[in-house]
């Protein structure tokens, strides 16, 4: 995930090479070490770079970097002649490079080739069965054909390998959500919580998943990760703390007040609303009348 510090310094420096102010091989390495998607901005920049042959020079050895980043944005952006160019260039370079191959795998695929790059994908594959980055093409590729179900079936397969990869568990998780499986996108957000249980998004999803699923037991638990997402989060998470209020009037009018807990679950849905009152004075006072009107029809039916 990129830091709101990063992300500040990346879009400063975006605006330097915009407005003429240099800095492009700068912006280009910025780009490329935080991994996000300014393919459009790549393209321009780094092109520019590649065809002023003083600049190009000046690179040393990050020349094929360079290559390698202009062809994956110029895929991206469709413009499939530049990465056909600089996929050429590369291979010239290097004819022996793997590297290189998976490049002309993406190309095929990013044609529409879905034959030939799902074989090239499996030739890759056999010479280094734990390349990453060629079994997430596979699932980006079934996705994009409309194969969600070959999707799934890769992405667990690749979490077998990789068990740590929290993106794909991610990934995995939205694509259950996308289908109403939200029993197999619980056990995903419950992997995630396991290896990173700070990051309040991963606690929210899962709150979310089971309030859906409902049940008591669901709702006991998903109200008990609202609350986790509100600690987390400073007590500034405003989904969760209408999942507190929904989670409690659910719980009460289940247990239809057999259930110890309803004290204390009515005082927290009180805690909850005053903030959520307060939030909506300070940040959308107009919207008060509507959210006062809501909290009450919880209150009432619970």
């Amino acid at each position: 995930m990129v830091t709101k510090t990063e992300e500040t310094q990346l879009n400063r420096l975006e605006n330097q090479v915009d407005n003429g102010g240099g800095g492009a091989w700068e912006y280009l390495c910025l780009v490329r070490k935080l991994r996000v998607r300014r393919s459009e901005k790549v393209l321009k920049h780094g092109l520019s770079i590649l065809n002023d042959p003083k600049q190009r020079s000046s690179l040393g050895p990050d020349e094929w970097t360079l290559y390698e980043q202009v062809a994956v944005a110029a895929m991206d952006c469709q413009c499939l002649d530049v990465a056909k160019d600089c996929t050429k260039v590369l291979r010239k370079r290097f004819p022996e490079s793997k590297r290189v191959g998976r490049l002309e795998a993406m190309l095929l695929e990013a044609k529409g080739s879905w034959e030939l790059a799902e074989k090239a994908y499996t030739s890759l594959l056999e010479d280094n069965p734990l390349d990453q980055a060629i079994h997430k093409r596979r699932v980006a590729m079934a996705k994009a054909q409309g194969n969600i179900s070959v999707a799934i079936d890769w992405l667990n397969k690749y979490l077998e390998i990789f068990m740590a990869d929290h993106d794909a568990w991610r990934e995995l998780a939205e694509i259950y959500v996308s289908l109403q499986m939200y029993k197999q996108a619980a056990f995903c957000y419950e992997e995630l919580i396991l290896s990173q249980p700070t990051v309040p998004l991963y606690h929210l999803a899962y709150a979310d998943v089971l309030y859906t699923l409902g049940g008591l037991e669901n709702l006991q638990i998903a109200k008990k990760y609202y609350a986790s997402t509100v600690d987390l989060t400073g007590g500034k998470n405003t989904r969760a703390l209408f999942g507190i209020c929904l989670c409690t009037s659910a719980i009460t009018q289940l247990t239809k007040g057999k259930n110890k807990e309803d004290k204390e679950g009515s005082q927290l849905q009180s805690l909850a609303a005053k903030v959520l009152e307060k939030d909506y004075k300070q940040k959308a006072p107009d919207k008060l009348p509507q959210l006062t009107t809501a909290l009450k029809s919880l209150t009432l039916s619970s």
